[in-house]
C-alpha cells in the first residue's frame, strides 16, 4: 500500500454561513491541494467535507496518516461512529456527512492524528489557508 499524509481543516465565516475546506495531500515528493466552497454551513460540516474528499481524492487504496484539528472529526470517526451506526445515526449532527466519512474510510488503512489548531504546524495552517480561500474566492 502507499503511504499518504493527509492535513485536513474547515473554515465557516459565521457559524452557520459560507464556508471553506482544505486538504494537503502527500506522497513522497508529490504534494497535492484540494479545497471546496459551500454557501451556508458550518465549520464542523467543513472539517468532515475536509476528511471526506481528501480521501476520495485518492485513487488506490492506502495507508494514511491523517492530521485534523478538529477533535470533533477525530473522536467521532474512532470513538463515537461505532454507536452511531448501531443506532442508525439516529440523534446525531450531520449524519449525512458522517455515512460519508464512514464509506471513506473503508478502503484504506487509516491512522487519525490531532494537532492543535494555529499553532504553527505548516501544513496544518496550509490546509487552513485552502479552507479560507475557498471561502475568500466565493463571497468576496
Amino acid at each position: 500500500m502507499k503511504k499518504v499524509t493527509i492535513y485536513t481543516d474547515g473554515a465557516c465565516s459565521g457559524n452557520p454561513g459560507p464556508g471553506g475546506w482544505g486538504a494537503v495531500l502527500m506522497y513522497g515528493n508529490v504534494e497535492k491541494d484540494i479545497s471546496g466552497f459551500a454557501l451556508d454551513t458550518t465549520n464542523n460540516r467543513m472539517e468532515l467535507m475536509a476528511a471526506i474528499e481528501a480521501l476520495n481524492a485518492l485513487k488506490d487504496p492506502c495507508e494514511v496518516d491523517l492530521f485534523t484539528d478538529s477533535s470533533y472529526v477525530k473522536d467521532g470517526i474512532t470513538k463515537w461512529i461505532h454507536g452511531w451506526k448501531t443506532k442508525d445515526f439516529k440523534k446525531i449532527k450531520n449524519p449525512d456527512l458522517w455515512k460519508l466519512l464512514d464509506t471513506a474510510t473503508e478502503r484504506h488503512k487509516i491512522t487519525w492524528h490531532w494537532v492543535r489548531g494555529h499553532d504553527g504546524n505548516i501544513m496544518n495552517e496550509r490546509a487552513d489557508a485552502l479552507a479560507t480561500g475557498a471561502i475568500k474566492r466565493h463571497v468576496l
